[in-house]
């Protein structure tokens, strides 16, 4: 599982032109699910997001996580995080899980993570032509593979 985060002050995803969800400061979570991917992925990577500190304190230092600022997550399904660039011009997307796994983890992801962190968490919709736009804060972006635990 692999997540391309960015902290936010402001983000929304809008399909066929209506906001589907919207997030004040928080984290923006672009979610790719390969078939090998398991809930202990899940329960790493919702461990990961919610105790990451990447938030400014008082002295402008990032020492606070998305939970101490009652931040949010907005969560994006993005299966091109798993594309392979290797060979041609053309990337390969072998690795990303198929819809039929996909889905299920995608639903489980947001449901550990609503819980485990008890912020909001606004989707996107798997599969789906979305709009993303946020503003990066910082910026901020950081990646992070479950397969890859540095």
């Amino acid at each position: 599982m692999r997540v391309l985060i960015q902290r936010a002050s402001e983000a929304s995803v809008r399909i066929d032109g209506n906001v589907h969800g919207e997030i004040n400061r928080g984290l923006v979570v672009l979610l790719g699910i390969e078939s090998e991917d398991t809930q202990d992925d899940i329960n790493w990577l919702v461990r990961k997001l919610i105790g990451l500190r990447i938030f400014s304190d008082e002295e402008g230092k990032m020492n606070l996580s998305v939970a101490d600022i009652e931040g949010e997550f907005l969560v994006i399904s993005q299966f091109t995080l798993h594309a392979s660039t290797k060979k041609g011009n053309r990337p390969s997307y072998i690795k990303a899980a198929r819809p039929e796994l996909a889905i299920p983890l995608y639903e489980e992801f947001i449901r550990i993570l609503r819980k485990e962190s008890g912020l909001n968490v606004a989707t996107g919709s798997f599969g789906a032509d979305m709009k993303v736009q946020l503003i990066n804060d910082g910026p901020v972006t950081i990646w992070i593979d479950s397969k890859n635990r540095e």
